[in-house]
């Protein structure tokens, strides 16, 4: 029942997002242009990326609200490290994930061994992290984006394979292959689903429950640095002002694809259709020329109903 249940859900979704290309297309044709099409897909792929993570965590109870910070904090810093610490291109890329890896393990610490809500410790690195991304520019850049960054380096965020394939569509798409076979074809998946559904039924059928909430928000860490490194390589800076309200966009597009913020229910292929949906609707304001402050407004509203609607299929199933 609930496969039939999710099939139906993400069958939902994808005619809502038809509605919208739809829309989109009536009110202003070059909605469907190749370049305003790239835009929405690489946009989608950020926050597929991302919500990869998020799911991960959230269908381990748990929650991340500090993608957007961790996408300015990533994109700021390797930025400074290419340009004015002069470090190769691959090793600033390396020490941002490092740097990803570090703040996850920082999350999952406070989380399973002193017991803080997830909400807190991660609300705390939205605020720090985008903070320390604005001090750093402040430093060396007087408060404006590190700017000047090589061609080698923005091609991943701005080049497209094949000329119509961005490069974040295929990590995209590799980074959710990878996290489908562990969630669907190995121990370690059916541990996650377990952890969310019951904590304390898992730790006592021997699930080593910290251990894998600690990979969870490592990785949910680590794909937001990913996604920091690959706007900076598409904005062509370092900009402490991207990324703001991100973490709302994402939490949505899990949350419409299915996954309960209850934990041990969901399904990553839904993750990605709510990405897609999210920067088509993104995408889809700006063409039906909706004022930027009611963007915030309709995304608002999308989370409340999404979550609403977890809440309505819970007490159903």
């Amino acid at each position: 029942m609930r496969k039939r249940n999710w099939a139906f859900q993400e069958a939902t979704l994808i005619a809502s997002i038809l509605l919208l290309v739809i829309i989109s297309a009536w009110r202003d044709p070059k909605f469907l242009n190749a370049y305003n099409l790239q835009v929405i897909a690489r946009e989608a792929a950020l926050f597929g990326i991302m919500g990869i993570g998020e799911t991960l965590v959230i269908l381990t109870a748990g929650i991340d609200l500090s993608h957007g910070s961790l996408v300015a904090l990533s994109g700021v810093v390797v930025a400074y490290l290419i340009v004015f610490a002069q470090f190769p291109i691959t090793i600033a890329i390396l020490t941002v994930i490092l740097m990803g890896a570090l703040i996850g393990l920082w999350h999952g610490l406070f989380v399973t061994k002193l017991k803080v809500p997830p909400f807190i410790i991660t609300l705390g690195t939205l605020s720090a992290a985008r903070g320390l991304a604005t001090v750093i520019c402040t430093t060396v850049t007087g408060g404006q984006p590190i700017v000047n960054l090589p061609e080698e380096f923005t091609a991943i965020g701005q080049k497209a394979l094949w000329d119509w394939l961005p490069v974040p569509v295929l990590l995209l798409l590799i980074f959710a292959a990878i996290a489908g076979t562990v969630l669907y074809r190995m121990k370690f998946g059916r541990y996650i689903f377990a952890v969310g559904g019951n904590l304390e039924a898992a730790r006592l059928a021997g699930v080593p429950v910290d251990f894998v909430r600690f990979v969870c928000y490592m990785i949910s860490a680590v794909l937001a640095s990913i996604a920091g490194i690959l706007t900076a390589a598409y904005v062509n800076s370092g900009d402490p002002n991207v990324g703001v309200a991100w973490e709302l966009y994402v939490i949505a597009a899990v949350v419409i694809g299915g996954t309960s913020l209850m934990g041990g229910q969901g399904t990553l292929w839904g993750t990605l259709l709510g990405a897609l949906f999210m920067s088509v609707l993104k995408n889809g304001l700006l063409f039906w020329n909706v004022p930027p402050p009611w963007h915030e407004v309709v995304i608002g509203a999308v989370v409340v109903s999404a979550v609403t609607l977890d809440t309505l299929r819970r007490r159903r199933y």
